[in-house]
């Protein structure tokens, strides 16, 4: 059974996730601000970690920042605040999905089913035995969720792994940002650029020895982006 942990300082919401995520068959923990959750960490196997901004002692942004500093288990974050600017910076941190309050339930559930299947399962059926992709000292192994560049292994979250794989496996093709949104979000791409460029940046961040001159995220100006052939 998959563990999500909620964590925010309304109790009536924590309340309602957990009965919809129940309902789906997901064990629930609860914290009501960011060192709670921190605690509920520490003590847990958690697949999944929905976050609020706003909380008492320690809110979901710096949390998050001290999440990711040991942890790429996806993050969805929850916030009352709609615009760009808020969303950016939940990207900016390291969350994987963005909610607006108020929210339809049924949505956020869809939402945590497409970060579960992406963090559990992707590729697991679809690459028997060791699925590993190179190009240049960047090497990916599906397998273990593993990449490393240069022998050194490097640490992504969910989505800026996907988007990594998703170019790498198709080396030379270039993905436009609706493109990129669309299979890996798996829904519309609507206002998807700044999300989108947001993970590349992180990923080149990563990746690259210096990622204004990138040797494998290379930008196709006015089209999208790919991974060079080797």
């Amino acid at each position: 059974m998959l563990t999500i942990l909620v964590c925010d300082d309304d109790r009536e919401i924590v309340e309602a996730i957990d009965i919809y995520l129940q309902q789906e068959g997901y064990r629930v923990l609860k914290a009501y601000d960011g060192e709670e959750a921190l605690e509920v960490l520490k003590e847990n196997e958690v697949h999944l970690l929905i976050m609020d901004v706003m909380m008492p002692r320690l809110d979901g942004i710096r949390a998050t920042l001290r999440i990711r500093e040991e942890s790429s288990i996806p993050i969805i974050i929850l916030s009352a605040k709609t615009e760009d600017a808020d969303k950016i910076l939940g990207l900016n941190i390291g969350a994987d999905d963005y909610v607006e309050k108020p929210f339809n339930p049924l949505e956020l559930v869809a939402r945590v089913r497409s970060q579960l299947r992406r963090y559990t399962q992707l590729g697991n059926a679809a690459d028997a035995g060791a699925a590993v992709y190179t190009v240049g000292g960047l090497s990916i192994n599906d397998d273990l969720k593993e990449v490393t560049v240069d022998g050194e292994t490097v640490k992504l979250t969910p989505i800026e792994y996907n988007i990594l794989l998703l170019l790498v496996k198709n080396q030379g093709k270039v993905y436009s940002i609706n493109q990129i949104y669309e299979s890996i979000w798996n829904e519309d791409a609507i206002g998807a650029d700044n999300t989108v460029a947001v993970h590349i940046r992180h990923i080149r961040e990563k990746i690259e020895i210096n990622p204004k001159e990138p040797r494998y995220l290379k930008v196709v100006w006015g089209v999208g982006y790919k991974i060079d052939k080797s």
